[in-house]
């Protein structure tokens, strides 16, 4: 197996395990560097095991029904593994203030539903950075975070 294709497997499983419907921590201390760097736009960067693990059990616990899923093959070059996603899920769970633009209240019952482009790190089959663009406007504005502006020419 090559290298592209063993980073392509080791992000595979990383984004099934992690990020899919069941979320299995245990992936963070198999497939994490002990100081992996984990960020995006809607929250403050994640740096090592513990803090991954913790973020996600805190957002898996405010959106219970959280999921995220590959759309298109992964492209591998070297130790980078680049993917598209889409997912979101239903705030039913507790008040959740991890959003850099604002907080929930306990079980709002809005719901949010974006896409993303991840770079991720590969080095000797431990992820050392996880880094995406996602569409965080219209997640912030699905959960009423943020507000819709008009242009007037």
């Amino acid at each position: 197996m090559s290298k592209e294709q063993s980073n392509k497997a080791v992000v595979g499983r990383w984004f099934a395990e992690f990020w899919g419907r069941d979320c299995n921590l245990a992936v963070v201390d198999e497939l994490a560097a002990p100081d992996m760097l984990l960020r995006y736009s809607l929250h403050e960067p994640r740096h090592g095991r513990n803090d991954i693990k913790a973020f996600m059990t805190d957002f898996r616990g405010a959106f219970p029904d959280l999921n995220f899923w590959g759309t298109t093959d992964l492209i591998a070059e070297g130790d980078y593994v680049v993917g598209q996603w889409e997912g979101g899920g239903t705030h039913t769970g507790p008040a959740f203030s991890d959003f850099l633009l604002g907080s929930l209240p306990a079980a709002s019952g809005r719901k949010m539903r974006f896409t993303g482009t991840t770079v991720l790190k590969v080095v000797d089959g431990r992820i050392m950075q996880e880094i995406g663009l996602d569409d965080g406007v219209a997640a912030m504005m699905q959960l009423g975070l943020m507000l819709p502006t008009r242009y007037v020419c």
